[in-house]
């Protein structure tokens, strides 16, 4: 699976569902990641949860570490109207992916991309549970 660097980061930086379905992406399941999200997720823990360059980074490495990184695949401009999200579903492309977890409404409204299912936090979380 994908997680959106807006799961990453109240996974990271908030408590709540994110915060548990993050631990456990990681510890029982294969997450698939990108430069891109990584980079992402550093400027925005840094830039909106005043994280330090240094925090950041220690972040970054752990999740590079515990993630399969991949070079998202090039997605045509028109597949989406947010051109910064291109490279999420590219990652989704490259890895494989399960299925891409995001809390952003836009691309939640899209449902799948290319038969991937793109669920929210909740959304994967109920999935995670019935199949238990």
């Amino acid at each position: 699976m994908v997680l959106d660097t807006n799961v990453l980061l109240a996974g990271v930086a908030s408590h709540g569902i994110c915060e548990g379905l993050v631990a456990l992406c990681f510890r029982d399941h294969s997450v698939v990641l990108s430069e891109y999200i990584l980079n992402e997720f550093a400027e925005h823990y840094v830039g909106k949860f005043k994280a330090t360059d240094r925090q950041a980074a220690a972040v970054v490495e752990t999740l590079r570490q515990l993630g399969d990184t991949v070079s998202p695949a090039s997605v045509p401009s028109d597949a989406f109207a947010d051109s910064d999200d291109l490279p999420i579903l590219g990652t989704v492309v490259a890895g494989q992916a399960e299925c891409l977890v995001t809390g952003d409404k836009k691309l939640l409204a899209l449902g799948d991309y290319q038969g991937t299912p793109i669920l929210s936090p909740r959304e994967f979380y109920v999935r995670l549970r019935a199949s238990d």
